[in-house]
């Protein structure tokens, strides 16, 4: 009984501030810089833009994790988005503690438009979490859909 298994490859929803984070992914692109499979990023106005129901959503969709990535605190192109988001994030974990999910897939990063080895490094360390923890309990009830 030698089955093989496949190593489990997490689905992460990465919200990315169109001024910091998906100029970071776009640039780890270019670069050819190693980024974990299985990232979904989904380009957003601004980091605070990023309501508690768009990342309630991912989950239920199916996510193993979710990522916030706004830009750095001290230099947020609308000010004070990276804040917002910071403080949404903090909130949600307490209601996937309610729900059942670890907090831990859920996490808000600050990275600079050219910080493309700072944004794989995040990205790849959030896919080695997910990773430890397993899928999402939540893709038992729906199928992924």
């Amino acid at each position: 009984m030698t089955e093989k298994q496949t190593p489990f490859s997490p689905k992460i929803a990465a919200f990315c501030c169109s001024h910091s984070a998906y100029p970071a992914a776009d640039m780890a692109g270019a670069m050819r810089t190693p980024v974990a499979e299985g990232i979904y990023m989904i380009q957003v106005p601004c980091a605070g833009k990023v309501e508690e129901f768009h990342i309630l959503k991912a989950f239920e969709k199916g996510a193993d994790g979710v990522l916030v990535m706004a830009c750095p605190e001290e230099s947020c192109h609308s000010l004070s988005g990276n804040i917002r988001a910071k403080k949404r994030v903090h909130r949600i974990h307490q209601v996937l503690k309610d729900i059942g999910l670890e907090a831990e897939r859920l996490e808000v990063f600050h990275v600079a438009a050219n910080q493309a080895p700072q944004f794989a490094r995040l990205v790849n360390g959030m896919a080695e979490r997910i990773r430890a923890l397993g899928p999402s309990p939540t893709k038992a009830g729906n199928n992924g859909r």
